[in-house]
Parts: structure tokens; sequence; C-alpha cells
């Protein structure tokens, strides 16, 4: 549990002085290891379109650009080594409205291992698709709300 508080309190910390947007929207780490991260972000005031009681598509944005991203910063942290990380590009399916707190899924840390090593090999710049789920689960369970794939790329510095 302290770890997680640990991985909230860091990424909030790290948006507070690089995208200010996203330390408002307040997002808790609730798994993070090399396999998956699950980011959970709250429906409320400020994360919430009035008029159509969902969760904003920039604000879903964000949560999907943490999730995706977060096990490679996570690596690349660990590993102590210099590789700079983009998204490339971003496609998004939403399906159902987002009417309850959001829960990203990212279960693609083999394929962010493997693009890592690559990179580290190469010392090109290296790209993967990172696959992120958007999930309800007060509402909806295990049913998709929306699903990204984020063209992660990687370089050495």
């Amino acid at each position: 549990m302290k770890k997680l508080l640990r991985e909230t309190m860091k990424v909030r910390a790290w948006s507070f002085w690089n995208v200010f947007l996203l330390w408002i929207v307040r997002p808790s780490i609730l798994q993070i290891d090399e396999n998956r991260c699950e980011v959970v972000i709250p429906l409320n005031w400020i994360t919430r379109r009035r008029d159509i009681h969902a969760m904003y598509f920039g604000t879903l944005a964000m949560g999907a650009d943490v999730a995706g991203g977060l096990i490679a910063f996570n690596m690349i942290e660990k590993r102590k080594v210099r590789v700079s990380f983009i998204f490339k590009d971003f496609k998004a399916d939403f399906l159902k409205r987002a009417e309850g707190d959001v829960h990203f899924v990212n279960e693609d840390g083999p394929v962010i291992q493997r693009l890592l090593a690559r990179t580290l090999e190469t010392g090109e710049r290296e790209e993967a698709t990172v696959h992120v789920t958007a999930l309800v689960p007060k509402k909806l369970g295990s049913e998709p709300i929306a699903k990204f794939e984020l063209t992660l790329s990687l370089k050495r510095r």
C-alpha cells in the first residue's frame, strides 16, 4: 500500500511541475509493476461534463497517457538510463459514457520491456504500440468504456 501511495505522490509531484492539468484531475495509482499498470481518475465536478454527466474526453486522454507511459517511466528510472520517451500517436475508441470513476489499465509491460531493450541495444529511436483499456468497474464491471492505442517512442539520449 505504501508503494502505491508513493507512486501516486510521485506522479502528482511530477505533474504539478510538468503537466499541471494532470495534477488537477488527481490520478491515483492502483497497481504498477513491470507487466501491468492501473490508474484511476475520479469522476467529479472538475472531470465531468455537466450536460451529459460523463468524464471529459481530455480527462480520458490524460488517464490513457499516464497508464500508457508509467511502466516505461518507472523502467527507465529504475535502470538509471538516459532515455527520452514520447507518444507518437494516439487512437481512441469510445464505447460507452464514463459515468463513474475511470480505471485505465495497461497490460503491455512485456511489450514495453522489449522496446526499452531494443532502444538500449540499438541507440536508435524505437517504437511500439501500447494498449490501454478504460473501465468503470462500479457501474459496468469489466466491460470497457474505451480502448486506446498509443505509439510509444523511445530514444537513448
